[in-house]
């Protein structure tokens, strides 16, 4: 299955002299995306996984190793592609990079993956600062499984979703292989050991963290309070452990693809929460209550769209949510170039009532949509961007609409 990705990505390979690092959850089709840009590239062979000890032993013997291994020592009509996988976990990948392609930036184009957040290692020695753009990949979301992704517009044209495709993403979750089998033993199995190898080998081997019980507590407490205002005193008395400690777990959650925390927007609004953030798992199908699943599913969907936008170039995109002190509340807000656009509050059902509080908000940040997306009733086949005051719209027509 084609990802959005991969035209985009092999264009701006084209285009581009800067590496291109992709970061993204693990088993969320990092790999086949880049084997996939290989063969577009006629370049099939160049790749190397750190994971794998061979690979491992030749890049550390320095790209003349390198190139001499994979036969690369000829002109070629156009510049081949070079890919390394997981290469963050060596310890000096940077600095390997960067004279890799100091040396070779006018012979080949570079693609270099990660399962956790590239940007939490530059630390140390001279930075990859002008070498480089970042790209983040998720898993499948409603528009990549329902049809095709211009790149070139923000916002997609309506179209007609398979019921199945929305069934199927709620249960098994957007990772490729779970949804791909729609097979509930298999996904059990897939879901244990995903989580086994992120926190015994990722997160271990990478943080050399120690007390990994503990921050698999860390991580069984926020799939249960998924959406809700992250409390941290709450959470180190739960784990009994220091508030610092949780923050700086929290930010290994985030770098790993775990979980990500959105922030209350308080601009132009007086009584606006300004500290808490709300945590949500990349991973919605781990989540039990039916709401907070609803919410989390919608938030990466989200998520997913302001940073498509952005490592797109098409502006800056960010996610926030709304709450004020006397408790008027908004699910969602996404900001165009720090400029509220749109937002966005989450129902199951087609019947609860219109959201007062969407008007109200809209009102006082100047949003020009204003939605209440509900999850039952039957997917409508229109552009949900046409209309300005807050109206409801179903899951899978807005969401059908963004990437």
């Amino acid at each position: 299955m084609d990802r959005s990705w991969a035209q985009p990505l092999a264009g701006l390979l084209r285009e581009h002299r800067q590496i291109a690092l992709l970061s993204g959850a693990r088993q969320s089709g990092k790999t086949t995306l880049a084997r996939q840009l290989l063969t577009e590239f006629n370049s099939k062979d160049n790749y190397l996984n750190w994971d794998d000890v061979n690979h491992r032993e030749l890049i550390l013997k320095g790209p003349d190793a390198i190139i001499k291994y994979l036969n690369l020592e000829q002109i070629f009509a156009k510049k081949p592609l070079l890919v390394f996988d997981e290469l963050h976990k060596y310890k000096d990948w940077k600095n390997f990079l960067k004279g890799f392609f100091d040396r070779y930036e006018n012979d080949f184009r570079f693609l270099v993956t990660g399962s956790a957040r590239l940007d939490q290692y530059r630390k140390g020695g001279d930075s990859l600062m002008g070498r480089y753009f970042s790209y983040r990949l998720h898993p499948f979301t409603v528009r990549e499984l329902a049809g095709e992704v211009d790149s070139g517009k923000l916002i997609q044209s309506p179209l007609k979703l398979d019921a199945e495709i929305m069934t199927s993403l709620w249960q098994f979750g957007g990772f490729p292989e779970p949804f791909s089998r729609s097979d509930v033993r298999f996904f059990r199995r897939w879901q244990k050991l995903r989580q086994e190898q992120l926190f015994r080998e990722d997160i271990r081997d990478s943080t050399h963290i120690q007390e990994i019980q503990q921050l698999q507590l860390l991580a069984a407490l926020l799939t249960r309070y998924a959406g809700k205002e992250t409390k941290y005193s709450t959470l180190a008395r739960s784990i009994r452990v220091s508030v610092d400690s949780i923050r700086r777990w929290l930010a290994v959650l985030e770098a790993f693809y775990f979980c990500f925390r959105i922030r209350p927007w308080h601009k132009n609004i007086a009584t606006a929460l300004r500290k808490e953030p709300r945590t949500y798992l990349w991973d919605w199908s781990m989540i039990a209550d039916e709401g907070q699943k609803a919410e989390n599913f919608v938030a990466c969907h989200l998520l997913k769209a302001t940073h498509w936008w952005s490592d797109l170039g098409h502006g800056e995109f960010d996610l926030f949510y709304l709450r004020t002190k006397e408790g008027k509340e908004v699910d969602f807000l996404v900001t165009r170039d720090q400029v509220p656009w749109f937002l966005l509050e989450v129902k199951r059902s087609k019947n609860a009532p219109l959201n007062p509080n969407l008007k109200w908000f809209q009102q006082k940040t100047g949003a020009e949509f204003a939605f209440q997306i509900y999850f039952e009733g039957e997917k409508q086949q229109v552009d949900c961007f046409t209309v300005r005051q807050p109206v409801k719209v179903s899951a899978a027509s807005l969401l059908g609409q963004l990437v």
